[in-house]
């Protein structure tokens, strides 16, 4: 039988390893966030690394004690989705999102039902809301957990305005 060489194994889990993150990149949240936006006639979005940046920093100042309550109060806008099922892809994150839309209300410009949160949603979908900056992290107490922050600008969910 033959053996395989150091340098085809090193090759091979590298491979892997870019695989397992391959659905971690500007354009795949750039992606999923545009087909979801253009599904209600809003045009697309552009990744800023600003905003990626700023993403990153908050995600490392939440992922010692995962506490979604927590979000940073700031000129952006921001969403967060945790996963305990393993790791979340930027189409997760979305979808996870867009799990509003049947809430939202346009007539009245709230949730369909009282009590219930759309703004994750709306957020998606905001027309002026143009540039996107995300990041992921794993919950250092809880490995299993993960959590995607994605930053908007302009901000969205103006009060009194409708997303689109």
């Amino acid at each position: 039988m033959p053996r395989t060489s150091p340098a085809i194994f090193c090759l091979l889990a590298l491979a892997t390893i870019h695989l397992s993150s391959a659905h971690n990149k500007p354009q795949d949240y750039l992606k999923a966030h545009n087909e979801a936006r253009a599904s209600v006639g809003v045009g697309p979005m552009s990744w800023d690394y600003k905003l990626a940046d700023y993403s990153h920093k908050h995600a490392q100042k939440l992922k010692g004690n995962c506490n979604s309550k927590k979000t940073q109060v700031s000129k952006y806008s921001e969403t967060i989705a945790w996963s305990s099922q393993g790791e979340l892809t930027a189409a997760e994150y979305v979808k996870i999102c867009m799990d509003g839309k049947p809430l939202y209300d346009h007539n009245s410009n709230t949730c369909a039902i009282n009590g219930t949160k759309c703004a994750v949603y709306t957020q998606v979908v905001w027309r002026n809301s143009v540039r996107l900056g995300c990041a992921k992290e794993r919950c250092n107490k809880n490995g299993t957990h993960n959590f995607v922050i994605c930053n908007y600008d302009p901000p969205g969910n103006v009060f009194g305005q409708r997303p689109y």
